[in-house]
């Protein structure tokens, strides 16, 4: 239990006692004690006048007593106004801080079969080009959030949907059978779904040429782009596609399986993984058919052209396409028939899609459909809709190849963390292959820490040059307090200094110590924050400011040189507390931590 739970239990009982009255539920409001005031916790007295019917400052004044005379961790108290400041009591602080010490899961909830299951989709990707730096974002927070709802105590899902299908794929497709003369990844040494990103590129060039020179002889951009031959012919792949034509089919799996590689050895790089692949080309068939029953059932309509459309305008929307005229599926149509297929699957209980915000209304839309077709899970979906992710240079095009490479991107990062590492000295003494580990976990750990640390739901420009300091709220400056820690502890080893397993309630406690075990006892309370706000901004934050608490405490006071033994043990525990849960919020992250550097 923490502290503010057994502060607010205790605020419960000692109202009932105090005015007869139930507090209900929300409303024993307990924040951190500003630095400016005495104590740790405060109680915001305000919600409990109408239980007490006395004034603000009388009404802390008996709750301060009550606690003092039946709860031993309140050693005093102190009221401004409507706030009352606790002091918590000294050993109150060290069970806390034994808590912590003897649990190796500390501030997570356990994970059960009768837990809530909870389904998250990420990733995403089209099979027409490789990662850039959105999907980086996108997986990040994915992966992130799947396992901050898990330390949560949910049981948890990771899926993936693989865009396999389409004008996209066909626009590949066919520009390698035009002028790709056979290549293939081994024959080039191309990674493969860089190889396929190519080709996208080079149909957009060929695509703009022939849409130029149909202009010049007089069209406007509307006539030339539906007389375009190569459109058309990429259109004509489509259909053949879906007709099951057998040599474009067998183009589609063999292109298609060069860039699955390439995502796998990208998704290894990332450091996330999934529980199950979706792919479209087996969903949208599910979702045309649930489509054509809806329209057979009157939920839809279909018009003239033979498309099929929903009419939303009922719910403040417009009309949406869900069929074209020529049979052919849309986005809408595979999601509906993989949300359908995900629920055979799993019994699932939420189900929640990481997907920029510029796909809002999709899933506002996505929800409604699923709903009029009569699936109980359609008003329960949730879109973690996310900022987009730019470069200080701006925005970034896929069709003209301008984007960031995830993979290009990552390489820049390792050699830039290792640039900055050699110069400033961190990794002498360490062996080659050590060396390797330690610039590969930094400069992943900058790359997902600078991204992870901005609210989800912000446009946020990332910056490589920043997202590398040894001194700034960084993955870099945590790694390295946690590889101080470490030192510490080593040291502690090679001088016989035993770790204690329990302290002492009777140990005196400073000050600065007492700041750094409350931080430690927010951990748990920083792992709700972040399952509730779906955020994992809110643990990269936490383990930002326990890491400066840690360097305050450990600037002013010594471990290894105290010569005091109760004072060293407390201290070590603190050192090996604060290991943990910088250990424990950075694997939330996804991001190592090195012992030493």
């Amino acid at each position: 239990m923490t502290i503010e739970q057994r502060l607010s239990d205790a605020v419960v009982s000692g109202v009932k006692r105090l005015y007869g009255a139930d507090v209900p539920e929300g409303q024993v409001q307990l924040q951190k004690t500003k630095k400016e005031f005495q104590g740790h916790l405060t109680l915001v007295v305000f919600p409990l006048l109408r239980l007490s019917k006395k004034s603000p400052e009388e009404t802390a004044r008996d709750i301060g007593d009550d606690l003092v005379r039946n709860e031993e961790a309140v050693a005093g108290f102190s009221v401004v106004k409507g706030f009352l400041n606790l002091t918590v009591a000294m050993p109150c602080w060290i069970g806390l801080l034994n808590a912590l010490h003897a649990d190796p899961d500390y501030g997570l909830r356990p994970v059960s079969d009768r837990s809530p299951l909870v389904m998250v989709e990420y990733s995403s990707p089209n099979t027409n080009k490789p990662l850039h730096l959105g999907h980086v974002r996108n997986n990040l927070l994915g992966f992130s959030l799947s396992n901050i709802l898990r330390a949560n105590g949910n049981r948890v899902v990771k899926t993936n949907i693989v865009n396999d299908r389409g004008i996209h794929i066909c626009k590949s497709m066919l520009a390698w059978k035009k002028w790709g003369e056979g290549v293939t990844p081994a024959s080039s040494g191309r990674k493969g779904d860089h190889l396929a990103g190519d080709f996208y590129v080079m149909f957009d060039r060929h695509y703009k040429e022939e849409l130029q020179a149909l202009e010049r002889g007089g069209l406007s951009r509307e006539e030339a782009e539906a007389q375009s031959a190569l459109m058309a012919e990429a259109r004509a792949l489509l259909r053949a596609w879906e007709a099951g034509d057998a040599e474009v089919v067998g183009l589609w799996r063999t292109m298609n399986g060069w860039v699955y590689e390439g995502f796998d050895e990208t998704y290894r790089r990332l450091g996330v993984d999934f529980d199950r692949v979706y792919y479209e080309s087996e969903t949208y068939l599910e979702g045309r058919k649930t489509v054509l029953d809806g329209l057979a059932r009157g939920v839809f309509y279909r018009r003239p052209d033979g498309s099929v459309w929903a009419d939303l305008r009922g719910d403040g929307l417009d009309e949406k396409l869900l069929l074209r005229s020529d049979g052919t599926s849309v986005y809408m149509t595979q999601d509906i028939g993989t949300a359908r297929l995900r629920f055979d699957d799993y019994p699932v209980d939420e189900m929640i899609y990481v997907v920029g915000n510029e796909q809002n209304y999709h899933f506002q839309v996505l929800s409604i459909l699923l709903d009029r077709l009569g699936f109980a899970f359609g008003k329960g979906l949730i879109h973690f809709s996310y900022g987009m992710v730019e470069l200080p240079e701006g925005r970034m095009k896929s069709r003209e190849g301008t984007v960031v490479d995830a993979d290009d991107l990552m390489d820049g990062m390792i050699a830039a963390a290792r640039e900055i590492s050699a110069e400033l000295g961190k990794l002498d003494g360490l062996d080659e292959a050590e060396a390797d580990e330690i610039v590969r976990m930094i400069g992943m750990g900058a790359l997902k820490y600078f991204i992870l640390k901005v609210d989800p739901r912000k446009n946020m420009v990332f910056n490589p040059k920043e997202s590398i300091d040894f001194n700034g709220n960084t993955a870099s400056f945590i790694q390295y307090t946690h590889a101080r820690i470490c030192s510490v502890l080593r040291r502690a080893k090679e001088q016989k200094l035993a770790i204690p397993q329990q302290l002492p309630a009777s140990t005196p406690v400073t000050p600065k110590e007492e700041a750094l075990i409350q931080r430690l006892s927010e951990y748990a309370a920083a792992v709700r924050e972040a399952g509730d706000a779906c955020s994992p901004a809110c643990i990269a934050n936490y383990v930002y400011e326990l890491v400066k608490e840690f360097n305050q405490f450990y600037h002013d006071y010594s471990i290894l040189n105290e010569p005091d033994a109760a004072a060293k043990d407390l201290r070590l525990v603190l050192a090996a507390g604060t290991a943990k849960v910088i250990r424990s919020g950075m694997s939330l992250l996804g991001i190592d931590v090195p012992e030493r550097m």
